[in-house]
C-alpha cells in the first residue's frame, strides 16, 4: 500500500513510526512532516489546508490510503473531499467533527441522548456569560467552542479567573474559535482519555491513558497540549470500560448516525472518572497527543491492518491485542511554552538517547545548518515502556537526561497517578 500521512507533530511521528513497521505498506508519505518523521516516511512539501493539492497528490503517487493526523484538517471537511474523489481516508466527515469542532455541539448532542456529562450553558456575548458565572459561582469550567490548540479552556477556581478567561474568549484571544463560550460545571475526580477505532456503525475500544495537561509540576500553571500522558489509565478498569462504552461511546455512535453523521476515524473521549461513574468531558476526534505516542508503543497488532479496517466498514471482526508493558512519555517543551516559545536553540544528543524500550518523537523540529532545532513548543515526547508505569517513568526520564538542551524544559512527576495507584495496589 501506498499512504500518506498528514501531520508534523509527536502524534504524526508515533503514527508514522508504527505504519511503517506494516508489511502491508509499500511507501509512506508524509505531508508536511518533520526530521523524525523523516526518518520512516518520504517528507512532501504539501500544504495540506489546500485540499485540491491534495487530492492531486493522491492521484499522482497512487495513494491508497490517506492518514489525517490533526484536527484542523478534519474540522474544515478534507475527508469529504477526498472521499469525493473515490480516495479513501481514515478520518471523520466535516459533521462527525464537529465532535471536537464545536464543543456546544458535544454537549447540545449529550444532552438529547442522556450522555453522562457535566452541566452547561452556551453564550455568544459576554454580558449573558458573566451573567450566568455570577449565577453559577467558581470553580467552573470556560471553554472556546472551537478549535484552540488544546488551549480553550479554563479551569477557574475563582471568579477573578472565570471572568479573565470570559474575557479573552470575546477578545478575540482565540479567533473564531472563542466567537461562542461553553460554560460547564466543575466535576470533581480522576481525567482519563479512552480511544474507540470507529467505522460508522462499530466501535472498537482502542486503549486508555492518561495525560498531564498543565505546565507544571503537581498540575500548576496554565493548561497546554499536554505535557506527558502513559497507557494504561489504572482508573479505567474493565468494569469502567464497559460503562464507557455502555453509557457514553454506543449513545454516541447511534446520535451521529441518526443526525446523518456517522462517525468513521479515532474517537478520543476525555473522560472524568467521578463517583457515580463515567462523565465525558469532551471529544477529540484524531488520535491524542501525546497520548499517542504511548499507544502505539504497547499495540501489539499491525496498525495498518486496523485502519484499513476501519476505513472498510469491517471493525465488527477484529480484535486489538496489547502488551503487558505500561508506556511513558515526557513532553520536552521549548523556554515560554506554552505562551511564545523560543525557536532555533540547538538540541544534540536525541540519537543517543534512544535504545531498548525507548523511542524518541520529534514534535516540533527543524534542521538548521544539519543541526537539529527546536521548531515549536512541544519539541520531543521521550517515550518507554516497562513492567509498570514506575519503571516506565525511570527510562524515559534516564533517556531524557542524555539529551543536552539547555533551552527546553520538562515535568518531572509524569505518571504520578499511576504510582499512586501502583504504590497502594
Amino acid at each position: 500500500m501506498n499512504v500518506l500521512l498528514l501531520g508534523s507533530g509527536g502524534r504524526e511521528h508515533a503514527l508514522a513510526w508504527k505504519i511503517a513497521a506494516s508489511p502491508l505498506l509499500t511507501k509512506l508519505y508524509a505531508a508536511p512532516g518533520n526530521p523524525g518523521i523523516g526518518s520512516e516516511a518520504e517528507l512532501i512539501k504539501l500544504d495540506i489546508t489546500d485540499h485540491a493539492a491534495v487530492v492531486a497528490f493522491c492521484r499522482e503517487k497512487k495513494i491508497d490510503l490517506v492518514v489525517v493526523g490533526p484536527e484542523g484538517p478534519l474540522v474544515a471537511g478534507i475527508a469529504d473531499d477526498l472521499r469525493a474523489e473515490n480516495i479513501r481516508v481514515f478520518g471523520p466527515s466535516k459533521a462527525a467533527a464537529r465532535l471536537e469542532g464545536s464543543k456546544g455541539f458535544t454537549k447540545d448532542l449529550c444532552a438529547r441522548y442522556n450522555i453522562p456529562t457535566a452541566a452547561y450553558g452556551r453564550f455568544g456575548d459576554l454580558a449573558s456569560a458573566k451573567a450566568y458565572v455570577e449565577k453559577t459561582g467558581a470553580p467552573i469550567v470556560i471553554k472556546a467552542d472551537g478549535l484552540a490548540a488544546g488551549k480553550g479552556v479554563t479551569v477557574a477556581m475563582t471568579m477573578e479567573e472565570a471572568q479573565a478567561a470570559l474575557a479573552s474568549c470575546f477578545d478575540g484571544s482565540f479567533g473564531a474559535a472563542g466567537a461562542e463560550v461553553v460554560i460547564e460545571e466543575f466535576m470533581t475526580g480522576e481525567e482519563a482519555s479512552f480511544f474507540c477505532l470507529c467505522d460508522g456503525t462499530t466501535a472498537l475500544p482502542f486503549g486508555t491513558a492518561q495525560d498531564h495537561k498543565r505546565v507544571g509540576d503537581g498540575d500548576v500553571g496554565p493548561n497546554t497540549g499536554g505535557m506527558g500522558a502513559y497507557s494504561p489509565a489504572p482508573v479505567m478498569t474493565p468494569d469502567m470500560i464497559e460503562r464507557t462504552m455502555r453509557e457514553i461511546i454506543e449513545p454516541t455512535m447511534r446520535g451521529m448516525a441518526e443526525l446523518g453523521a456517522p462517525f468513521a476515524g479515532i474517537l478520543f473521549a476525555g473522560l472524568m472518572i467521578t463517583e457515580s461513574g463515567p462523565k465525558l468531558i469532551e471529544y477529540n476526534t484524531r488520535f491524542g497527543d501525546p497520548e499517542c505516542q504511548v499507544l502505539v508503543m504497547r499495540l501489539r497488532d499491525d496498525l495498518l491492518v486496523l485502519l484499513n479496517a476501519a476505513t472498510d466498514g469491517q471493525l465488527a471482526h477484529m480484535s486489538v491485542r496489547w502488551r503487558d508493558e505500561a508506556a511513558l512519555t515526557v513532553v520536552m517543551a521549548a523556554r515560554g511554552y506554552p505562551g511564545t516559545p523560543e525557536k532555533g536553540s540547538v538540541i544534540r544528543g536525541v540519537d543517543a538517547a534512544a535504545g531498548e524500550g525507548v523511542q524518541i518523537f520529534h514534535a516540533g523540529t527543524a534542521i538548521n545548518g544539519g543541526a537539529l532545532v527546536a521548531n515549536g513548543g512541544r519539541v520531543l515526547n521521550v517515550t518507554a515502556t516497562g513492567a509498570t508505569v514506575g519503571e516506565a517513568q525511570a527510562r524515559a526520564y534516564a533517556a531524557l537526561d542524555r539529551i543536552d538542551w539547555p533551552d527546553g524544559f520538562c515535568r518531572r512527576d509524569i505518571g504520578w497517578q499511576a504510582l499512586a495507584h501502583e504504590q497502594a495496589g
